[in-house]
């Protein structure tokens, strides 16, 4: 009696089963980690554009008169930078205009250094609040004067979820605030 003999070739089917089987898991927690990388780097994007949009905030408030004279005011960010209007303010006080395109150039170096093709807009329009008087000197009106809406957008890579892997999702965050 040979018993063995009938079971020929049937690890190897079974071994041949386990590999496909540990190849579809293989394949899927490649899939998971994909998405867990473009996850995390649209997390790290989001973390930068609010830091970049806080950092313009302060210093929009350190400058009062540049906001309510309309300095900040662009719909075309990142402008393109200018060394003399980086470097004006270097040994010598600046007015709230050379600030404000101080401030511009910087934040616009930002926005390109952090951002995939970024693009950005500040409006500030006076809201006419109690004791705001707009025929004051800007230095003498009172804060929370108005509100500024700033808006940051740039390319995301989708996650996944299209047919094409190169396809960049546009994203936008939306801020109004009060310097």
């Amino acid at each position: 009696m040979h018993i063995g003999s009938r079971q020929r070739g049937v690890s190897l089917i079974e071994v041949m089963v386990a590999v496909l089987i540990f190849s579809i898991g293989m394949i899927g927690l490649a899939g998971l980690l994909m998405m867990a990388t473009r996850s995390n780097h649209a997390a790290y994007l989001r973390t930068q554009v609010v830091f970049l949009a806080s950092s313009m905030m302060d210093r929009m408030r350190a400058n009062p008169v540049g906001v309510w004279n309309g300095d900040y005011n662009r719909s075309d960010y990142p402008a393109a930078a200018s060394i003399t209007a980086i470097s004006a303010c270097d040994n010598q006080a600046c007015t709230p205009v050379q600030l404000a395109t101080r401030d511009q150039n910087l934040w616009s170096s930002q926005l390109t250094t952090f951002l995939p093709d970024p693009q950005a807009s500040i409006v500030c329009t006076s809201t006419g609040s109690p004791g705001f008087d707009p025929s004051a000197p800007v230095n003498l009106r009172p804060p929370y004067g108005g509100d500024c809406t700033m808006i940051i957008q740039w390319a995301e890579r989708g996650a996944g979820d299209t047919k094409g892997h190169s396809a960049l999702a546009p994203q936008r965050f939306v801020w109004r605030f009060q310097p």
